[in-house]
Formats: C-alpha cells, structure tokens, sequence
C-alpha cells in the first residue's frame, strides 16, 4: 500500500464513508486488515449499476426525475458534512432491490481537510466525460460546484439515453464540454431542459447551487425534501483501526488524512492527461490507467497553443532541427543527422482545448524508431519541460 501510495486514499475513504450515511448512499458495515490486505465490507446493493439501465437507451422523464431526485439527496446530504464526491457518473450509482438510488465509490471524494484556505481544491480528479470545465485550469475549484456539473452530465444522459458533449476525438469533446456546446433532443420537456441548461453552465458561479436545483418546478415534481432520517448503528462507527505492522500505517478513520496537504485524490497517477485523454476510451477506462513502458509522446500544457507552438521552434533552433513544414498547429521536425533509416523526422500538434489547457501529440514521421525515441528522450523531451504540466502515463509536473 505504501508503494502505492494508496495508504491516505484509503484514509479518506473511510473517514469519508463514516460522515455520510444516508438512505441513498452505500453503507459502509466493517473494515478489516491483515499485514497486507485491508477490507472494507459494504452494503449489498443487489440491483447494479444505474448504468446498465443507460445502455438500453434514454428513460422517461419519471424515472430519470426519481433517480435525480435521489441523487441530489444524497449529494446535498455530502456537501453539508462537506464531503465532494468528485467522480459522480452513472456507473457508481447502484441501485437496490427497490430500484431506489444508491451512491458509491468515494475514493476520489475530498474532505474539509484537503482545501486551500480559499476553500477551494486543486488536484484534477474524476471521470473525464462528467468533469467540470474548471477542474483542468489548475486555478482552483470548487468541488461542490464541480460535482452539480456532473448531476447535470447525469440527468443529460438519462432523459436522453447518450452524453451531452460528443465529437470525432477528444479534442472536439473537451472543447464543447468548455464551452457548453450541446443539444437537448426535441422530446425532452421545456421544464427538463431550462434544469440541463442550468446545470450544464460553464461558469461555476452562474451554475445552480442544490437549493436553486431543489426549488425547480421540474425538479420538485413529487419530492419530498428529507427533513430527517435515521439508519442502524454501525460496526464501523466506534472502530480504529491500527494495523500495527510497517506494510500499512494507522489507518484509524478518525484521523487527520489531509493535512492540508494537497494530496492525490486519485488512484497512482491520475493526472491531467489522463483525465482528457480518456474522454475517447468512453466509459470504460480500465486500460487506461496501466503502466506504460513505452515512452510518453503526448503531453499537457498550460500554454496556448500559439505559445506552444512558438516554443517549438524555439527548441528546434537550439537543438538543430530543421523544420521541414508547419500549417497551423502542426509542426514537422527533422535531424541533420542520417541515421540507419535516414534522418528522423516528427510531427508535433497542437491542440487547445481551452484558453489554458492545450495537448501536444508526437509522433514519428520518418527515420528509425530507436532513434526517434532516443531523439525525444535525451533532447526534445528535457527543453520542453518549462511548458510541461504532465506527459502521458506519468504524475503532473
């Protein structure tokens, strides 16, 4: 776990899964460990994933606005114990054997603790197609805000049975989902629509807060807002856990598992690449996150795309490289150098998914690919990293 640097993740998790006990949201029972293992034993919610629903295509506004209704519940019921979920999407909402909504997984979810003093979060965290715009600027978000963004991802894809930002590659996603650039189908009612597009804005501050949410006629149809609830004792509540071994430190729920600090809330190394990158791979990210062996040919900055662009010139003059062509955001390099297959040659482009988040991709164009790799690793790589806020596969610079 310490190699993994899982230990205060899981800290969190429970800490977190301990504040928010509430009718739809998985119960935490018991946690466990040995030397090595920890086991968190939770509620059976036997129904499956609201997901699974979504893939038979849209529903109809009753059931889309019960299963909303139960999600705003639950997320009201976090943000008052100050609790963002942060990963919000369909697939970790679980629904029990009373078809009745159930939220889960809050291993990315934040605590009071892991705020600047602004009250605002930095670390990018969540699944792509559902993050909020601000969350990439590294300027700072509101996680509370964040999360309504996603609930208005949500609602989106159960009235219409698909996600609201698509487009032939990531790029062209991320940049709608910047600037709100969506339809709503012909059969959603006026009043779902004026909810989507309040909750789809891109300003946060604009964007409705839970209350504003709560009190939309569409919204209130048939809700009855909980003014109280009660749930069984758990095993959980009155536990600290010590694993008194030096494989897992104290993983006592109650302790202090921010510090202040701005600590990954992600598994091992979530960054910002990877949070944009995924928006093509659709829902399913389990390759995602893999370890790649194979050298990093695509990075994040927080340049423009002209600024990027500019850059590489810069680093093509000094390290001798001729450019051989350039149209727009792309740029082709070249060696002087004849190599076993000629001289190496790559292509650079940009893309700017917003004013402050732009993608460069490279890859080979021509020459040997030993060669180009060890092109990139000793030299492009190393005068590029004043630009670089993180390459594929690896931790945000």
């Amino acid at each position: 776990l310490k190699k993994e640097r899982l230990v205060k993740q899981i800290k969190r998790e429970v800490s977190v899964m301990r504040l928010v006990r509430h009718p739809h949201i998985v119960e935490l029972k018991e946690v466990m460990a040995t030397k090595t293992k920890i086991f968190m034993v939770v509620e059976y919610v036997k129904g499956g994933e609201l997901f699974a629903k979504l893939t038979k295509g849209k529903m109809t506004e009753v059931a889309a606005r019960k299963y909303f209704q139960q999600l705003i519940s639950a997320v009201d019921f976090c943000h008052s114990r100050g609790v963002t979920h942060r990963d919000l999407k369909p697939e970790n909402l679980l629904l029990d054997d009373n078809e009745d909504l159930k939220v889960s997984d809050f291993g990315l979810s934040s605590l009071p603790e892991q705020r600047r003093s602004d009250g605002m979060l930095l670390t990018p965290c969540g699944t792509p197609a559902y993050v909020a715009p601000e969350v990439l600027k590294k300027k700072g978000y509101d996680g509370s805000k964040a999360d309504i963004w996603s609930c208005g991802v949500i609602l989106y894809a159960l009235l219409c049975g698909y996600l609201p930002f698509q487009g032939e590659n990531v790029m062209r996603i991320y940049s709608k989902s910047f600037k709100a650039d969506y339809a709503i189908p012909e059969w959603i009612s006026p009043e779902a629509k004026n909810l989507i597009s309040k909750l789809l804005v891109v300003d946060p501050e604009k964007r409705y807060s839970i209350d504003e949410i709560m009190r939309d006629p569409w919204f209130e149809i048939g809700f009855m807002r909980p003014l109280a609830f009660s749930m069984k004792a758990s095993a959980v509540d009155d536990t600290v856990i010590d694993f008194n071994d030096d494989v897992v430190e104290d993983l006592d729920p109650k302790s202090d598992v921010g510090g202040g600090e701005f600590v990954e809330a992600a598994r091992p190394s979530y960054n910002a690449f990877e949070i944009i990158s995924s928006l093509s791979h659709g829902f399913d990210l389990r390759n995602l996150f893999e370890t790649r062996k194979r050298s990093p040919s695509t990075f994040i900055s927080k340049l423009s795309a002209s600024a990027v662009v500019a850059k590489l010139e810069a680093v093509a003059k000094k390290l001798n490289l001729r450019i051989t062509g350039k149209k727009e955001f792309m740029v082709r390099m070249q060696g002087v150098t004849e190599g076993r297959k000629g001289k190496v040659g790559m292509t650079v482009e940009v893309f700017e998914v917003a004013p402050e988040v732009a993608v460069v991709e490279f890859s080979k164009n021509a020459g040997d690919t030993l060669e180009y790799i060890k092109l990139c690793e000793d030299q492009v790589r190393p005068s590029l990293n004043d630009i670089v806020w993180s390459w594929q596969g690896q931790g945000s610079s």
